[in-house]
């Protein structure tokens, strides 16, 4: 059961009590990402999100920061994404008070040392280079420019060398007054815990939250006639490839059929493209498929790294199997076994208070409303092997088709001519 109450400030506060476990995880979710930057300061809410543990007026250095929940032998993170910034401490119930106090610190009070953000911004620089050099991860950031181009959805969410060297105290102060208020904010406390302390304890640690409007932003825009390439040259010893479409946005009931459409494709060990590209024709060691969804915007994508010399096998395997999900219904067998492996995945990772609490806190920010697991199940059970059917040959559709590729290849010509279905 999730309880909530909407403080005065407009700051929604999420309890999620579990009696079968002993361990506790607060989350602070902002709606602050990518999305709402502008060019000059892209990269400012990640940047924001690494300054947040660099001191507080009651921590004064990063060690203290970070030793605090060490001592209890408890995890702290934070993660930025497209829509949203998280911050988060998971203990022992035992420490539940001091995990509060910590997150509501380095939210409300953390201090922005001049020292700290010269450093960090050296270290974000080379956060930058490791994913450059990694194609594994530099895939997903060419993949989010060929679908969006020069528009927030296409931007690295770390931003770029110039935009993070430019950033300065005052940026960083502005978009965490502009961005950091209480009715863009969700905080979700999940465990062993009860509501009337969580509502009793976040109300006075977040009282200090004066209210502010919430900025608005511009719309994604998604707009394409013709199918998409891009190919970075890169001698490497492997092909990376992102091949997929535009799919729906968050709020689209269609969102089941193509979370099922992912899981049947390439979302488990038995499914189709890693029983064909990997099991069947050896061709990569990694393959999967899944889909994203914002409130403005989402892709349905295959992620490979595969045999150079297998490339262009590869992508056909991959559109082939697009191909047939148009033109043949899904088994019942297959159909059952999709819902149940997403029923059973989901149930399991349920289980840990830090899944529990972001998926409340998610739904909570970004759709206004939050479905039980089971009212999630239910939408599950209630996909048909004709919907699938239906959603297939929405999306997959030449004009609508996105390749990139990282590997030794000057030429687009031989993938343009195999980019259709």
């Amino acid at each position: 059961m999730v309880s909530k109450k909407t403080l005065q400030n407009g700051l929604r506060v999420l309890a999620v009590p579990r009696e079968n476990t002993e361990s506790v995880t607060v989350l602070v979710l902002v709606g602050a990402g990518v999305k709402h930057e502008e060019k000059r300061i892209s990269g400012v809410s990640h940047f924001l999100e690494h300054m947040l543990f660099k001191g507080t007026k009651n921590l004064p250095t990063p060690l203290a920061v970070a030793d605090v929940i060490d001592r209890v032998g408890g995890s702290c993170n934070a993660f930025t994404s497209e829509e949203h910034t998280g911050y988060y401490a998971k203990v022992d119930s035992r420490h539940t008070d001091l995990a509060l106090e910590w997150v509501a610190d380095i939210f409300l009070r953390s201090t922005f040392p001049s020292p700290e953000m010269k450093r960090e911004r050296g270290v974000v620089i080379e956060e930058m280079h490791m994913q450059h050099d990694d194609p594994k991860d530099w895939i997903h950031t060419l993949w989010h420019s060929l679908l969006y181009g020069d528009q927030p959805a296409g931007w690295n969410i770390l931003g770029t060398e110039d935009s993070v060297r430019g950033l300065s105290r005052k940026d960083i102060l502005l978009y965490q007054q502009s961005m950091y208020v209480p009715s863009g904010t969700v905080v979700c406390v999940a465990g062993k815990v009860s509501a009337p302390e969580v509502f009793s304890k976040v109300g006075k640690l977040f009282k200090s939250m004066g209210s502010a409007p919430l900025v608005s932003r511009s719309k994604t825009k998604e707009q394409q006639y013709t199918p998409a390439l891009f190919l970075e040259h890169r001698e490497t010893a492997q092909t990376h490839l992102a091949l997929g479409v535009r799919g729906f946005a968050l709020h689209d009931p269609r969102r089941y059929d193509l979370l099922l459409a992912a899981t049947l494709l390439g979302g488990m060990m038995s499914s189709r493209l890693f029983t064909e590209i990997r099991e069947k024709l050896g061709l990569a060691y990694s393959v999967g498929t899944g889909n994203e969804m914002d409130t403005d915007s989402g892709f349905f994508v295959t992620m490979a790294g595969v045999k150079n010399e297998g490339a262009e096998k590869a992508i056909r395997v991959i559109l082939r199997e697009y191909k047939r999900m148009t033109t043949e219904l899904v088994s019942a067998s297959d159909l059952r076994k999709i819902k149940e492996y997403e029923i059973g995945k989901t149930t399991l990772q349920l289980e840990s208070s830090g899944s529990l609490a972001q998926f409340v806190a998610t739904q909570e920010l970004l759709e206004k409303r939050i479905l039980t697991p089971e009212e999630v199940y239910d939408m599950i059970q209630r996909v048909t092997a004709r919907s699938i059917q239906r959603v297939a040959r929405e999306i997959f559709r030449n004009e609508r088709l996105n390749l990139a590729i990282i590997g030794p290849f000057q030429d687009k010509k031989p993938f343009q001519r195999i980019l259709h279905v």
